[in-house]
């Protein structure tokens, strides 16, 4: 077993794809609309779905907005260098919300960010291969 993705709905999907792919760096894997359900599903990630896990951006059209809510976590993706991956996002429109540093109690570096629609993901700091 292994995970697949991570599913969110977005209220922007297009405003969401540009976060994803320019700002996080993710490739768009795949996206189809659903007219009869009326929603866009769009998967994006760094690899493979085959061999990765992946984010499925689910836009249920007409809706603009959703709350986080009090259930969800975050995402958590590896950087090499967090204390850079935050400053790149920063000159890119991201919304950094806890600057790179020593976790609480802890030495791994993390940073958070936020994307369009208010969901945190988690920069942890992973030296490179």
């Amino acid at each position: 077993m292994r995970i697949l993705h991570t599913m969110l709905r977005v209220g922007d999907l297009e405003r969401s794809l540009k976060f994803y792919t320019e700002v996080l760096k993710m490739k768009l894997l795949r996206k189809r609309d659903f007219p009869e359900g009326k929603f866009t599903l769009a998967f994006v990630g760094y690899g493979d779905e085959a061999s990765s896990a992946v984010i499925e951006l689910t836009y249920n059209w007409g809706i603009q907005k959703y709350e986080p809510g009090t259930g969800y976590g975050h995402i958590a993706i590896a950087v090499e260098d967090a204390y850079q991956s935050c400053s790149e996002i920063r000159q890119l429109g991201g919304n950094v919300t806890r600057e790179a540093g020593p976790m609480k109690g802890g030495t791994v570096v993390i940073a958070f960010v936020e994307d369009p629609d208010g969901y945190k993901i988690e920069l942890i700091q992973r030296p490179g291969p």
